[in-house]
């Protein structure tokens, strides 16, 4: 009898398996979130071996994050293998120049430890701790000749405070004692102690940001800014320091941003990206080549968007690699530095990201991805663009059917040409009409690009499709990828020409045949949520809205975040000398407006668009009786993190669209129109 128990109870583990593993029947925000994300590459010195981080959802039990690890895969594609384990993720893979080490960075080493370099031998081992930062690690950099590594480290508490701490002593004095992040160097060979040396290269009142170090290894160029606030960018320079101690000298401390230095090859100059003055939230950098022991900067020739970041340079010293977004696809572009127009490196559609280069700079790894196929590691050479696939990450992934997605573009009310991304509902069939959702991206300078679409996010645009959404994700005036003066277009003017641009998309989709005219959604995060809101005020067209983190008062945000000189840059002064302005631009002041029954999503430690703005905006909808819902997730800052909430969002953002349209779900469509 025990056996035929025991066998009927493998039967029953073996079906339960089975279930487990039967393909979904379509896309769900529970699908989507299982779907491995793939991040940044490194290429090892020879060239041979390209390491890459894949971040996998970890949801069991009291689990709810993102669990990362590197892998490495050989160049000709014929190895791909990971390379760290463990219930810590393994981040910022980085390969020794001497080809010896993969290091990373990991909170491995206890439940309270904090981010650490760690180096593991390309010839096998343990990994081995490499820093022992108080308070972390914040970025590293090895050496050119592989004896040290060079790191930024914020200032840790001193012993007085954490008594302080520790005996509830602990009150702050705001816009004092700040916890200013510096360079240190440590040694990779350990000394006749077994102890490696740590050397404290700056200190002072001002934060480092990005620094690269000298070919030689004697120098180490950093750009720094007066505090660690997110809002001091328009206040950052550039100086020098000897890798093993010294005096700073400062190179570039011209007015606005001076910022991202890295010095060329050869070691004879310096490239930095600089707004000269012009210190603008939707700012235009552009390229400047110095001597490497200072002196005149010349400016290079202006990238497309003149909002980039550097990559890399190419052997010769003649080219500057830098990246940036080509409206809807980001791309790498190379500068010359002795004059002539930025050539696009990486041609063709889709998604270029994550991209690093060989020693010699003749071929580069890359991560891409277009809106039907998911990221994976590229290689090509720099000098002529032919991309082979190394890795597929997902290959055990379901292959389900997807709406098709597709660059579209309209003419806005006042002629301006704007341009979107158009999903189509999954077996979308023409000649019937479907429920449009109007997602608007964040920023207000973001933009869409053609990334894939099935990958899980707080918008899941394959479960809006599965479920018989159209999803238009339009890139008005303001957006970046357009040039300078597109993405300054809004200034002054939020929620009004953007959204004619926003609207007139809409007008387009209807036009097409594709979206009905009764069934409109609207959505967005961050800006996308003040767009949303105040959009809600404008028109009553759409029958659902879901405001995401949204700026809903711009004069009790200038007083709460933590950008507080954001919207005086955006509407030419402060609110006490522009109320009129602000109040006409606030959702707020014209809540009496809105009839449409509005979703609030927001995040309890948001401190870019704090919690009250969201707040704010459901009292005055739930006192004024128009059908409200809000939901608030614990822990989340302005981007949700946990794959258990990211998962929950997309579900009720779909249940509350579906219940405002009276639909039961499940794709129906609307009839022709």
């Amino acid at each position: 009898m025990k056996t035929m128990q025991k066998v009927f109870l493998c039967l029953i583990a073996i079906g339960v398996s089975l279930m487990a593993q039967e393909k979904p029947s379509g896309w769900t925000p529970e699908v989507m979130i299982k779907f491995k994300r793939v991040g940044g590459t490194a290429i090892s010195p020879n060239g041979k071996w390209i390491a890459y981080t894949v971040s996998t959802s970890m949801m069991d039990g009291e689990k709810s994050e993102f669990l990362t690890h590197i892998w490495s895969v050989s160049a000709d594609g014929k190895t791909d293998n990971q390379f760290t384990y463990g219930d810590k993720s393994c981040t910022n893979p980085q390969f020794s120049p001497d080809g010896k080490y993969l290091s990373f960075v990991s909170t491995r080493g206890g439940s309270d430890a904090k981010s650490q370099v760690w180096i593991m031998r390309l010839s096998g081992g343990e990994a081995e701790q490499l820093t022992k930062a108080k308070s972390g690690v914040m970025g590293y950099q090895w050496s050119p000749n592989s004896k040290f590594v060079a790191y930024r480290s914020a200032d840790a508490e001193s012993e007085q405070e954490e008594k302080a701490r520790k005996e509830k002593r602990d009150w702050i004095l705001v816009d004092t004692n700040y916890k200013y992040a510096h360079l240190y160097t440590v040694a990779v060979e350990k000394d006749s102690r077994g102890n490696r040396k740590t050397q404290r290269l700056t200190g002072g009142e001002y934060q480092v940001n990005s620094f690269d170090i000298s070919p030689d290894g004697r120098t180490i160029v950093f750009s720094h800014q007066s505090t660690p606030l997110v809002d001091d960018w328009p206040s950052t320079d550039i100086s020098s320091v000897p890798a093993d101690s010294g005096a700073v000298k400062s190179l570039v401390a011209w007015k606005g941003s001076d910022a991202n230095p890295n010095f060329s090859p050869d070691g004879k100059w310096i490239v930095f990206s600089s707004d000269k003055g012009d210190s603008k939230w939707a700012r235009a950098f552009d390229l400047y080549l110095m001597p490497a022991g200072g002196g005149e900067a010349k400016k290079l020739a202006e990238t497309p968007d003149r909002s980039f970041g550097i990559a890399g340079w190419s052997a010769d010293s003649k080219e500057v690699f830098v990246t940036e977004t080509d409206r809807t696809s980001p791309r790498v572009f190379a500068v010359p530095t002795g004059g002539g127009k930025p050539r696009i490196l990486t041609t063709g559609s889709g998604n270029y990201s994550g991209v690093s280069f060989s020693r010699d700079g003749g071929a580069m790894a890359f991560i891409h991805q277009t809106p039907q196929n998911p990221p994976d590691v590229y290689f090509s050479s720099t000098r002529r663009f032919e991309p082979k696939k190394l890795s597929d990450v997902n290959e055990d992934f379901p292959k389900l059917a997807m709406g098709k997605t597709e660059v579209i573009s309209w003419k806005s009310k006042d002629g301006s040409e704007i341009e979107g991304l158009l999903t189509y509902p999954v077996n979308y069939e023409k000649g019937r009409r479907y429920p449009l959702i109007l997602n608007i991206h964040g920023g207000p300078a973001g933009v869409f690009t053609q990334n894939f679409t099935a990958v899980g996010s707080v918008y899941p645009l394959q479960a809006f499709a599965q479920d018989g959404f159209a999803v238009l994700r339009p890139n008005p005036r303001g957006s970046g990828g357009y040039g300078a003066t597109f993405r300054r277009a809004n200034i002054s003017d939020w929620g009004y020409g953007d959204l004619d641009d926003d609207l007139t998309g809409v007008d387009k989709v209807i036009e097409m045949g594709v979206a009905h005219t009764d069934s409109l959604i609207i959505c967005g995060w961050s800006y996308g949520g003040y767009m949303t809101s105040f959009a809600i005020t404008r028109t009553n067209r759409f029958k659902a809205a879901s405001v995401g983190a949204g700026v809903t008062n711009l004069m009790s945000f200038v007083g709460t975040a933590d950008i507080p000189s954001f919207l005086p840059s955006y509407f030419e002064g402060e609110f006490w000398d522009r109320m009129d302005a602000y109040m006409k631009h606030s959702a707020m002041f014209n809540v009496k407006n809105i009839q449409t029954p509005t979703q609030i999503i927001h995040g309890e430690r948001d401190a870019r668009v704090p919690i009250s703005q969201g707040e704010e905006l459901y009292i005055a909808l739930k006192r004024r009786g128009v059908p409200v819902e809000m939901i608030r997730y614990p822990r989340t800052p302005h981007g949700p993190q946990e794959p258990k909430f990211i998962k929950d969002i997309g579900e009720r953002m779909i249940a509350w669209f579906n219940a405002q349209l009276g639909r039961n779900g499940g794709g129906k469509v609307m009839g022709s129109k």
